[in-house]
C-alpha cells in the first residue's frame, strides 16, 4: 500500500481546546474504574474501528480490568434492540455511553438517560438538525461527540466514479433501511449527471447479494455502489469478492472497503474518528461536561484506489484520477 499523503483530521473542536493528549498522559488516567458502554450495530470487537478505540484507550492509560470496564454489545443488525441495550447500560450506571453509527443508536441512548454522558459518533444523520444537540459549539445536555453527514459525500462518490469511467451510463446501488436517505440523493444526483441507477434494497440478513444482483438488468452490472450502513461494513470482504467475481467496479465509503478488495472508497478515516471519540471519553472522565465540549466534524476525506482490484478486473484508472488519490493499493 502506498501512502500518497497523510490524512490529518482537522476538526473544529480542536481549536476549542479538545486537543489529543500526548502519550505522556499515560500516568494521568484516572485510577478508579471507568465504566464505558459501547453498542455496535453489526460489527465485531475485532473490527478496525474497535482496534483503534482499544489502541487509543491504552495510549491514554486506560487498561481493561485495571481502571477500565468496557461493556461492548453487538446487536448484529437488529436495530430494534438498541432501546433495550441502552436501557440496560443506563440501569447499570455506566459512566459514559458511546452511541456509534446510525440515528437509532443515539435516539435510544437519549431515551435511556438524560444524565449519563453520551459520546456520539453520528453517521448518516445530522444530530443538530434533528435536535439532539443545541449547537455544534455548545451542544448542551448530556450529548457531544462527532458527526459527518454521508449525504454530502454521496454526490462526490458518484462524480469520482464518473471521472474514473467516463463512458459510465448505468450502475447498481446496494442500500438498506439505514441508507435510504442516501439512496434518494443518489437518484437525484445520477439524473443530473446523465446516469441511470438501479437500486436494490437489502433488508433480510444475511444479505443475499447474488439474488440482489439478479434483480438488476445486465447493462447496470458494470458498476456497484455500496452505500454507507453498519450492516454492510462487516461484509466488506464478502462484497469485495462478490464485485470482483461479477467483474463490477465498486465504490464505497471507508478505506476498509478498498483494503478488503473494493475498487474505490471515499470518506473520512473511520479509525481516526474512533480515536477522536476516545479523546471525548477521556475528557469527560477527567471532569469535562458534555454540554461544554464542541461537536466535531471531519474536514479531511481520503480517496483510496485498489490497483490490484483494477488489474483483476482488467480496468485502467485514468492518470488524472490516480493523481488525486490519497492512497493507492498495489
Amino acid at each position: 500500500m502506498i501512502r500518497r499523503r497523510d490524512i490529518i483530521m482537522l476538526l473544529g473542536g480542536a481549536a476549542a481546546g479538545l486537543s489529543c493528549p500526548p502519550l505522556t498522559a499515560l500516568a494521568q488516567a484516572p485510577a478508579r474504574m471507568l465504566r464505558v458502554g459501547l453498542v455496535s450495530g453489526a460489527t465485531e470487537r475485532t473490527a478496525p474501528q474497535y482496534v483503534a478505540i482499544d489502541g487509543r484507550l491504552r495510549e491514554l492509560g486506560y487498561i481493561e480490568g485495571q481502571n477500565l470496564a468496557l461493556e461492548f454489545v453487538n446487536i448484529h443488525g437488529q436495530f430494534e434492540r438498541y432501546g433495550e441495550v441502552m436501557r440496560d447500560l443506563a440501569r447499570r450506571n455506566m459512566d459514559i455511553i458511546v452511541a456509534l453509527g446510525p440515528e437509532p443508536a443515539l435516539k435510544a441512548a437519549r431515551a435511556a438517560t438524560s444524565t449519563i454522558p453520551i459520546v456520539m459518533v453520528a453517521i448518516d444523520y445530522d444530530p443538530l438538525a434533528l435536535g439532539y444537540v443545541a449547537s455544534l459549539a455548545r451542544p448542551g445536555g448530556n450529548i457531544t461527540g462527532l458527526f459527518f453527514q454521508q449525504i454530502e459525500l454521496v454526490v462526490k462518490r458518484l462524480q469520482l466514479m464518473k471521472d474514473a469511467f467516463p463512458a459510465l451510463q448505468a450502475a447498481t446501488v446496494f442500500w438498506d433501511a439505514v441508507s435510504g436517505d442516501q439512496w434518494r440523493v443518489v437518484q437525484d444526483a445520477a439524473t443530473s449527471m446523465g446516469l441511470r441507477v438501479a437500486g436494490v434494497a437489502l433488508d433480510a440478513q444475511p444479505h443475499d447479494y447474488e439474488r440482489a444482483l439478479a434483480q438488476v438488468p445486465p447493462e447496470y452490472q458494470g458498476i456497484l455502489y455500496v452505500l454507507s450502513s453498519p450492516v454492510f461494513f462487516p461484509n466488506r470482504e464478502r462484497l469485495g469478492e462478490f464485485a470482483i467475481r461479477h467483474r463490477m467496479a465498486s465504490m464505497s465509503v471507508f478505506r476498509e472497503y478498498a483494503e478488503a478488495g473494493g475498487l474505490m472508497s471515499y470518506g473520512p478515516n473511520f479509525s481516526s474518528l474512533m480515536r477522536r471519540a476516545v479523546d471525548y471519553i477521556d475528557r469527560i472522565a477527567k471532569g469535562a461536561k458534555p454540554a461544554d465540549l464542541p461537536v466535531e466534524q471531519p474536514t479531511k476525506f481520503e480517496f483510496v484506489i485498489n490497483l490490484k482490484t483494477a488489474k483483476a478486473l482488467g480496468l485502467t484508472i485514468p492518470p488524472g484520477v490516480l493523481a488525486i488519490a490519497d492512497d493507492v493499493i498495489e
